[in-house]
């Protein structure tokens, strides 16, 4: 990993602990930064340093509340364009917004795409992210974009579990090229739960396609937001015969009643990545394992600032 002063990493305020392991994995100290506010809600950002001529990257997901982060992050990188920077990338472990990203009903925003026009303007020359909702999303930016998996991170989780007649299910239609890609890593057969959404945050299963009797199923998203969708597919599993059901994703948005719902289910255990912070709530339920991303992300700024392919992170 590099240790050459040319390269900056700046944390926002949304996951600190996460952009410190990054740094820690870089062998590089964080970027100096103030952030404050004014009596008014407004946000003032200061780069303490130095940064003529170098390669900065930023961390920062934007995640509950969205918007503030998100309008930390313009800031940050306006900042560090003014302050002459020579490339600024947003490291977006998680890129807010990415549900809206298509046109879907009558007079509706793009939302996705306006994020993304925001960040280009704002300074940005390049993109990292992980486990976008929409891989069609990279396209929205012309700025070039590495859309990292945590793929791996999960992959190791599940073999260290040694699960028995293991089982991958797609929670529905649309993620069923993600749970492919990870049957196919862990050798195991693929299941798919039909369910119709009547309306946004709510979802009515309808039937499993396949054969989970007797097989420990792992239902894999990229997200987890109120927690209906996934409890809903655990009980559809568990109806069909499956012995037992864990869960995992990339993305703990857990908003609302999400960890209630978690606790009171009956999902073994569900494991999501450190790309979002945890909440103290979600941290005691005792149901919820998460998984370190800082040194798939580490890699990714190493592969950007070295120039060197990043392609052999995609596995």
């Amino acid at each position: 990993m590099p240790t050459e002063s040319r390269l900056k990493v700046f944390a926002g305020s949304a996951n600190q602990e996460l952009a410190g392991n990054i740094c820690e994995c870089l062998g590089i100290r964080p970027g100096q930064l103030a952030l404050s506010r004014f009596t008014d809600g407004e946000i003032h950002v200061q780069i303490e340093e130095n940064v003529r001529g170098m390669d900065v990257f930023v961390v920062q997901p934007t995640c509950t509340p969205v918007d503030e982060h998100l309008m930390e992050l313009l800031l940050l990188l306006d900042a560090l364009r003014r302050a002459s920077a020579k490339r600024i990338t947003a490291v977006l472990p998680y890129y807010g917004y990415s549900r809206q990203d298509r046109k879907d009903r009558p007079r509706v925003p793009i939302s996705a795409k306006v994020v993304a026009n925001l960040l280009v303007a704002a300074g940005a020359d390049r993109l990292l992210t992980l486990d976008l909702h929409a891989a069609q999303i990279q396209g929205f930016f012309d700025v070039p974009v590495d859309h990292l998996y945590g793929r791996p991170v999960i992959v190791e989780y599940l073999r260290q579990l040694h699960l028995p007649r293991l089982a991958v299910v797609s929670p529905d239609a649309g993620g069923v090229e993600r749970a492919r890609a990870l049957a196919k890593r862990l050798t195991a057969p693929l299941a798919i739960i039909d369910k119709r959404r009547d309306k946004p945050g709510v979802s009515e299963v309808m039937h499993v396609i396949g054969d989970v009797r007797d097989r420990t199923c792992v239902i894999v998203d990229d997200l987890v937001d109120t927690a209906g969708t996934l409890v809903n597919g655990v009980n559809a599993l568990l109806d069909q015969g499956a012995a037992q059901v864990y869960a995992v994703t990339t993305h703990a948005v857990l908003s609302g009643p999400a960890v209630d719902r978690i606790k009171e289910s009956k999902l073994k255990e569900l494991a999501v990545t450190n790309s979002i912070p945890l909440s103290e709530e979600a941290k005691a339920s005792g149901r919820i394992r998460q998984l370190n991303v800082a040194p798939l992300l580490a890699a990714g700024i190493n592969s950007i600032h070295s120039e060197s392919s990043i392609s052999m992170l995609f596995g």
